[in-house]
């Protein structure tokens, strides 16, 4: 009779070399960030939890996991993710920073070319200063306020982006 081993092998088929161990106990850098991306948007649309993973089939113990980086988002998840928030999946590596990127298993192992950049657009929509000022913007009850009140940001938006950069 042969014995089946209850741990797979960490070997690889192809070349017989152990396979890199996943560091336990620590969450992936990337995985934490798309992680507070996800608490971003849940929380700008007022989601709580529990919401959130009614939506999706989850527990709110599950999103919270999602949330911490705890445990990985797949492709799949993500997706119907995207979906619920209304958002792009691109949203969630947003103002990814050169750090957490490449402290990314590719980036670490070197599988990654140098230089190359994420093809994802940062959104001012998805920032959680533009939604927030949204928000304010619509508790304005009186309409005169509210239009004067664009009126007043496009006008300091032209008068900033008129001045020359001090930075040249």
């Amino acid at each position: 009779m042969v014995e089946i081993p209850s741990q797979p092998s960490r070997l690889s088929m192809r070349n017989k070399k152990p396979l890199p161990k996943r560091i336990t106990g620590v969450p992936n850098a990337v995985d934490v960030h798309v992680g507070q991306r996800l608490r971003l948007r849940r929380t700008l649309l007022g989601l709580s939890q529990e919401k959130l993973g009614e939506a999706l089939g989850l527990t709110f113990q599950q999103v919270q996991k999602y949330e911490r980086g705890t445990n990985r988002i797949g492709a799949s998840r993500l997706y119907d993710l995207a979906r619920v928030l209304d958002i792009d999946i691109g949203y969630f590596f947003d103002e990814m920073t050169d750090e957490v990127s490449h402290r990314s298993p590719g980036q670490i192992r070197g599988m990654a070319e140098e230089g190359e950049e994420l093809p994802f657009q940062k959104d001012p929509m998805a920032r959680r200063e533009t939604l927030e000022l949204v928000r304010a913007y619509y508790k304005i009850e009186e309409t005169t306020v509210r239009k004067r009140l664009l009126e007043m940001a496009k006008t300091l938006g032209k008068v900033t982006s008129d001045q020359p950069d001090s930075s040249d």
